[in-house]
């Protein structure tokens, strides 16, 4: 990651039509949640509750749970597949006492030497009113930082929409992992085409010069490694897509372990100092 040669490309490998057709895949409505990945791949799952400040965010979740044996800690955002769970989880946006229980419980892990594994799928965080008066930006910065000094071996998986800074506060980790249908990026299509356009109905064309599709964001630096899907997405065949993401997480898990902890914030630090830069040569 901290390489960067010359002649890195600078354009997007993915057309319009197919970086939409992996938005689709991204949002398809039977797409496995990151909750479940997590009961699929973790056990004894024991959720933790609340910020300590405010409340307890239904659109987060994050407890201790055993991968193969080890005590970890896992977070990811909640969706809701009804209508009336997707409102309770504001359709999957955590507010700022999301973020910050999932700070504390990050922190309660770090205390005691357990790896950290978030999982992401939204949009962004809460863009409401009262997210804001609560302090959303704060909460997404201060996870970032924290984040980024964290005394643990931590690896995120994007499984669907990794949007904006929602998505980075649970995502500032050792390994990023992606899966080759999801999406990583800083704006949504349609917010992007409204923006540049003033017509949002030029999705397919923002999605496109985004480069937020799986190739073109390993491209750039920004994931550490692309998780192959059954044919047609995740939906089509739940139980193999649960199959390799675990077989991935035990690889990177076991490669992390294998540093000190001196050498993982080095890494890490250098890292993210250098992610996403590229030149051209003439």
């Amino acid at each position: 990651m901290a390489e960067h040669e010359a002649g890195r490309a600078t354009h997007s490998h993915a057309s319009a039509p197919e970086a939409w057709l992996k938005t689709e895949l991204a949002r398809h409505p039977q797409r496995p949640y990151p909750m479940d990945f997590i009961e699929a791949i973790f056990t004894d799952f024991s959720e933790i509750h609340g910020d300590r400040a405010f409340g307890d965010d239904a659109a987060m979740t994050c407890g201790m749970a055993s991968f193969h044996g080890e005590p970890v800690l896992v977070v990811g955002n909640l969706k809701g597949r009804t209508l009336k769970e997707r409102l309770a989880r504001k359709f999957g946006s955590p507010d700022p006492e999301g973020y910050r229980k999932a700070l504390r419980a990050m922190k309660i892990a770090e205390k005691f030497g357990r790896p950290v594994f978030t999982f992401l799928d939204l949009a962004g965080a809460n863009p409401g009113i009262g997210a804001e008066e609560r302090g959303q930006g704060e909460a997404i910065a201060r996870n970032l930082m924290e984040m980024s000094r964290l005394r643990v071996p931590t690896i995120a998986t994007i499984t669907g929409e990794g949007g904006s800074g929602g998505a980075l506060a649970l995502a500032v980790a050792d390994r990023v992992l992606m899966l080759e249908n999801a999406i990583y990026s800083v704006i949504s299509p349609e917010g992007c085409a409204s923006i540049m356009w003033k017509d949002a109905t030029k999705k397919q064309q923002a999605a496109a010069a985004l480069k937020y599709t799986a190739g073109d964001v390993k491209l750039l630096g920004c994931v550490d490694d692309v998780l192959p899907e059954p044919s047609g997405g995740t939906q089509n065949d739940p139980a193999a897509a649960m199959a390799i993401v675990d077989e991935k997480l035990r690889y990177h898990l076991g490669t992390l372990h294998a540093l000190s902890i001196e050498e993982l914030l080095e890494q890490r630090y250098v890292k993210f100092r250098n992610i996403a830069q590229f030149y051209t040569t003439a």
